[in-house]
C-alpha cells in the first residue's frame, strides 16, 4: 500500500514520510462540535443586532451588523434542525424564532428592492434559501409563498447575468466580466434553487456550469484561477470549493468529488500553522485567508477533515456572521469519520506543483516558493502583480518573511530592474527545483537571472543564497527586495548594538547601522553586507485601491543592490547574496 501511494504522490511532486500515513489521527477541535460553538456566538450577536435595530437589514448593516448580515439565518437554522450530540439547540424554539425573524426581514427587504442592490447579495440568496431548504416545514403556507416568490426574484437576477455566460471559453475574469468563484457562487443558486424549487431549467444551467467547473476549468494542481490557470488565489478558492462541494452533496457528481480531493491536496499543503492560506502565490489577497468557507468538502477525505480540524482551531471567535454562514455551512454537511496526518502534523516533507509553485515543510518551518509567471492586469485594482518569489513561516514565530505580491509597488518586489527606462518587476522565466536535499528557484529578467538555493532547513535554520548571474550590458538599476514581518511594540535590535521599538516612527538603517544582522520577535536574520532596511512599507488593499494605513499590515523592506562587474556575455554567479534566518526562541 505504501509503495502504491508513495508512487502516486510522487507523480504529484511530493516527498513523503511513512508518517503521513498515520490513521487515525487526534489533535485539538472536535468538528463539527467547534462549528456549533461558533455559531451559537453568532446568534446571539444576530439577536443583539435585531434587538438593537429591530428587523430592518438597512438599519442593522448601517449598525454594525456588518455587510452580509443575511449570512445570519443559516446559524440558526442549522442549529434547530440539524440533530448531533454536540449541537444543544437542536430544536430549540428560540433558534426556529430568529431564523423566521431574520427570513421575514430579508423578505421585506427584497420586496423593497434593497437586498439586491447589496454587493455579492446572491451569496445572501444562497443562505437564505439553505434556510427555506430546513424550515419549509415550519414557514406555514403564507410565509413559505413570500419566501419563494423573493428568493426566486433574486435568483432570477443571477439566472439573467448566468445564462449569457455558460458557454464562455474560460469561467475567467478577462472572459466573463467577473472572476471563477462568482461564477461558482452562481451555480450554487442556480443548481440549488432548481432542486429546491422544482425549476429544471434552472437546475440544468446550475448543473451546466458545474460541470465546466470539475471537468474542465480545474487546474491540475487543484485550484481554478480567478485571473487565469497560471496560478492560483488562494482565498478565493476556498469560496469555489465551498460552491462545488455543495454541488457534490446533492448530485454524488464522481467527478465534482475528484475536484474535491485534488482541492484537498492543494490547501492541505498550502495552509499555515494557524490556518490562513499561503500568501505568495495568490494574486488577489495580500493577507492569508482564514479557511472558514468549503472545510466541508474536504471532509470527505480523513485528511480533509484533519485539515478542516486544524483550521477550525484557529478559526476567529468574531461573531459577526460574514464569516460564519459559511461555518453554518459546514456544520450542516460535514462528514465525520478518521483522520489522518497532513504536512503541518510531519516532520518534513515538500510538494511541487505542476506550475512553478512548491512547498516545503521541514520541522518548525514551512517555506512557500513562487516563480508564477501571469500576465499583470494595470487596469485592474483586484488583481495583484506576481512579483514576490520566497515566503517563510514559523510555526511558534509565525510569518517572518512575507513574499505577499502587490500592485504600482515597486518596492516590494522581490527583484526590480530598469533598462532603457523601462521598469520590470514580474519575471519573464522561471523554474522551480525540488528535491530531498533542497530547493532552488531560477527566475530570469531582461539583464539578467537569480537562482534562489534553499538547502532543507535545520530544525533552527533556514539559508537562502541568492546567486546572480549577468547577461550583457547591465541593467540602469536593480534590486533585491525581501518583506520582513516586524510587529509594533516589540524591539529590533541590531548587529552595531542599535535598539529600536517598532512603531510609527520611520527607520532607514544603512549597513553600518545594521552591523549585518537584526534580532526581533525571538528570531535573527543575518544579512548580506550591502543590504539596507526602511519601516514602514504599507502595502497596496487592492479593495480600497490605496495603500493601507495601519502598522498590523506595514513591512519593513530588505533591499540589497544588485552590482554587476561585466558588461557583455552571460557571467555566472557574477554576485550573491546570502541570508541566514535562525529562531532564537529560548535562547
Amino acid at each position: 500500500m505504501f509503495r502504491e501511494l508513495s508512487k502516486r504522490m510522487a507523480m504529484l511532486g511530493v516527498t513523503l514520510t511513512l508518517g503521513l500515513l498515520c490513521i487515525p489521527w487526534s489533535s485539538g477541535a472536535s468538528l463539527p462540535g467547534a462549528y456549533f460553538e461558533r455559531m451559537a456566538k453568532s446568534v446571539k450577536f444576530a439577536q443583539e443586532m435585531l434587538d438593537k435595530n429591530g428587523p430592518n437589514l438597512r438599519a442593522i448593516e448601517a449598525g454594525g451588523g456588518g455587510t452580509h448580515f443575511p449570512y445570519s439565518i443559516l446559524s440558526p437554522a442549522v442549529l434547530y434542525t440539524r440533530q448531533h450530540r454536540d449541537n444543544p439547540d437542536y430544536r430549540n424554539p428560540k433558534m426556529l424564532a430568529q431564523a423566521l425573524a431574520i427570513g421575514d426581514m430579508l423578505a421585506a427587504a427584497s420586496e423593497e428592492r434593497f437586498f439586491e442592490t447589496r454587493l455579492d447579495s446572491d451569496w445572501d440568496t444562497y443562505m437564505w434559501m439553505e434556510a427555506y431548504r430546513l424550515l419549509k416545514g415550519e414557514l406555514g403556507a403564507e410565509r413559505e409563498a413570500r419566501w419563494r416568490r423573493e428568493i426566486l426574484h433574486n435568483v432570477d437576477i443571477v439566472e439573467d447575468w448566468a445564462r449569457p455566460r455558460r458557454d464562455f471559453p474560460w469561467y475567467a475574469t478577462p472572459y466573463i466580466g467577473t472572476s471563477a468563484n462568482h461564477y461558482a457562487l452562481y451555480a450554487m443558486n442556480l443548481f440549488l434553487a432548481g432542486k429546491v424549487f422544482e425549476k429544471p431549467e434552472m437546475e440544468a444551467l446550475g448543473e451546466h456550469i458545474y460541470r465546466r467547473f470539475v471537468t474542465v476549468e480545474q487546474a491540475p494542481d487543484g485550484y481554478w484561477g480567478e485571473h487565469s490557470r497560471n496560478g492560483p488565489t488562494l482565498g478565493y478558492n476556498h469560496l469555489t470549493t465551498a460552491a462545488v462541494a455543495l454541488y457534490s452533496e446533492h448530485s454524488d457528481d464522481p467527478d465534482a468529488i475528484r475536484a474535491l480531493r485534488k482541492a484537498t491536496d492543494l490547501h492541505k499543503w498550502f495552509t499555515y500553522f494557524d490556518g490562513t492560506s499561503v500568501h505568495v502565490v495568490d494574486d488577489r489577497n495580500r493577507y492569508g485567508h482564514e479557511g472558514s468557507a468549503g472545510a466541508f468538502g474536504f471532509s470527505r477525505f480523513p485528511d480533509g477533515r484533519r485539515l478542516a480540524e486544524m483550521q477550525a482551531d484557529t478559526l476567529t471567535m468574531d461573531p459577526r456572521p460574514s464569516n460564519l454562514g459559511w461555518v453554518a455551512q459546514n456544520a450542516l454537511y460535514y462528514h465525520e469519520g478518521d483522520l489522518a496526518a497532513i504536512p503541518q502534523d510531519e516532520e518534513r516533507g515538500y510538494h511541487q506543483l505542476q506550475i512553478s509553485a512548491g512547498m516545503r515543510k521541514a520541522g518548525p518551518w514551512m517555506i512557500a516558493l513562487s516563480g508564477i509567471i501571469d500576465t499583470p492586469t494595470p487596469l485592474n485594482r483586484f488583481y495583484l502583480d506576481r512579483q514576490g518569489n520566497v515566503e517563510i513561516f514559523h510555526k511558534e514565530l509565525g510569518l517572518i518573511i512575507n513574499g505577499a505580491n502587490s500592485k504600482r509597488q515597486l518596492e516590494l518586489a522581490t527583484f526590480v530592474e530598469k533598462v532603457s527606462g523601462l521598469v520590470q518587476h514580474t519575471p519573464t522565466s522561471s523554474r522551480l527545483q525540488m528535491t530531498p536535499q533542497g530547493d532552488r528557484l531560477s527566475v530570469a529578467y531582461q539583464r539578467f537571472f537569480a537562482d534562489l538555493e534553499i538547502p532543507e532547513p535545520t530544525a533552527n535554520e533556514v539559508k537562502l543564497t541568492f546567486n546572480i548571474t549577468g547577461k550583457y550590458e547591465p541593467p540602469e538599476e536593480s534590486n533585491l527586495t525581501l518583506q520582513l514581518c516586524l510587529h509594533p511594540g516589540e524591539e529590533l535590535v541590531t548587529g552595531a548594538g542599535r535598539r529600536f521599538v517598532i512603531g510609527k516612527d520611520p527607520l532607514d538603517l544603512d549597513a553600518a547601522a545594521l552591523g549585518g544582522e537584526v534580532r526581533h520577535h525571538g528570531w535573527k536574520l543575518a544579512l548580506d553586507p550591502g543590504t539596507r532596511i526602511t519601516w514602514p512599507v504599507y502595502p497596496y488593499n487592492p479593495y480600497q485601491d490605496a495603500r493601507e494605513t495601519t502598522l498590523d499590515h506595514a513591512v519593513a523592506a530588505v533591499t540589497v543592490p544588485l552590482k554587476f562587474k561585466g558588461r557583455s556575455g552571460i557571467r555566472p554567479n557574477e554576485q550573491q547574496i546570502v541570508f541566514t534566518l535562525t529562531s532564537t526562541k529560548g535562547q
